[in-house]
């Protein structure tokens, strides 16, 4: 298991920082998003799918469980997937997803990949408690934070690689910033 520990500033970073990631998948990769509602997990998938060249607009598929966006330059299908409904591996194999074909990444899928592929990626986003103005008060508007947009403060991401695809993760993944 490989692990890298880095901080990304804000929304914007966390967004190019799915550009960059997508440089480096390929059809068979599976990523494994896990964070507190607002840390960035959507939008670190929007950075994704435009990294990805794909059709359509990435939005969180909490409705629908799965979305599947072709690719506009021939590359393999990416499928976002939220699970934050689904109860156990199973649920999760039962949407039908072909692994081992497309770029997968799920949200909220921490626990749920037994028997599923042998190599992912888990990143884990942090974001500070109680640091951010911006924070505190959508903390006290509770109903009112729009989740779709990340509040602008610092996350610390954790990569972890799973398996052989991800065994070298230092080589595959993008510098960090500067």
């Amino acid at each position: 298991m490989a692990e890298l520990r880095r901080t990304v500033a804000d929304a914007a970073a966390m967004h190019q920082f799915g550009v960059e990631l997508a440089r480096t998948l390929k059809a068979g990769d599976l990523i494994v998003l896990t964070g507190p509602l607002g840390a960035g997990k959507t939008t670190l998938t929007r950075g994704l799918g435009e990294g990805l060249h794909v059709r359509g607009a990435v939005t969180s598929p909490t409705f629908v469980l799965a979305r599947t966006h072709p690719s506009l330059v021939g590359g393999a299908p990416f499928v976002h997937v939220d699970a934050y409904r689904l109860g156990s591996a199973m649920e999760l194999d039962d949407l039908d997803i072909d692994f081992a074909h497309s770029i997968v990444v799920v949200e909220w899928g921490r626990g749920l990949l037994d028997g599923i592929t042998e190599s992912w990626l888990d990143i884990e986003i942090v974001r500070p408690q109680g640091q951010s103005p911006a924070l505190a008060e959508a903390d006290a508007a509770a109903s009112v934070i729009d989740l779709d947009h990340d509040l602008d403060e610092p996350r610390s991401v954790t990569l972890i690689g799973h398996g052989p695809r991800w065994a070298t993760l230092a080589e595959l993944l993008p510098t960090e910033p500067a």
